[in-house]
């Protein structure tokens, strides 16, 4: 196979994967750790433990136009454009002192990164003249313009964990 058919056929799967929206990672989040064992000394007292992770969002690939037999212009004029990321995660463990003893307990909070997917406002246009019709000789029939806007959509399924057990 000669290098300038290997570049081409390089250059169409890699362009029929991004039309289809094929990711080659899936959504990540970044640990953040909050340092608090400076307030901790200062303050002589323990605080709570926290991390955190935060969301990377990653664009898709949007969906092309939609021609439909009734209607001179796509669909969407405006595509949606996807995004795929996350809700931010939280880690949070507070020392709870034991009532009757000298040893410690703890409450702790823990909400993970949950995916979320996202679809940006799409709009949608319609012109005034439709598709040629046999009772007026072949003539595009008119009608009203039409706009409209194209709500945006979320999807995501947060959750979140509330214990309280034995040691730090």
């Amino acid at each position: 196979m000669k290098p300038t058919t290997r570049v081409t056929l390089a250059a169409v799967v890699s362009g029929v994967a991004a039309a289809m929206g094929v990711t080659a990672t899936p959504a990540a989040a970044v640990p953040v750790p909050v340092p608090l064992s400076g307030a901790e000394q200062a303050l002589g007292m323990e605080l709570p433990e926290v991390a955190g992770e935060l969301p990377v969002l990653t664009p898709g690939a949007p969906d092309g136009p939609r021609y439909t037999e009734d209607r001179l212009l796509p669909e969407r004029a405006l595509p949606q454009l996807p995004l795929h990321g996350g809700l931010p995660g939280a880690d949070v463990r507070q020392p709870l002192p034991q009532v009757g003893g000298d040893g410690f307990d703890h409450v702790g909070l823990d909400t993970p990164a949950s995916d979320v997917r996202a679809l940006a406002p799409s709009l949608a246009v319609d012109a005034p003249l439709g598709p040629p019709s046999a009772d007026s000789l072949g003539l595009p029939t008119t009608r009203l313009p039409q706009a409209g806007l194209v709500s945006p959509m979320v999807r995501t399924i947060p959750s979140a964990d509330l214990g309280v057990g034995p040691g730090l």
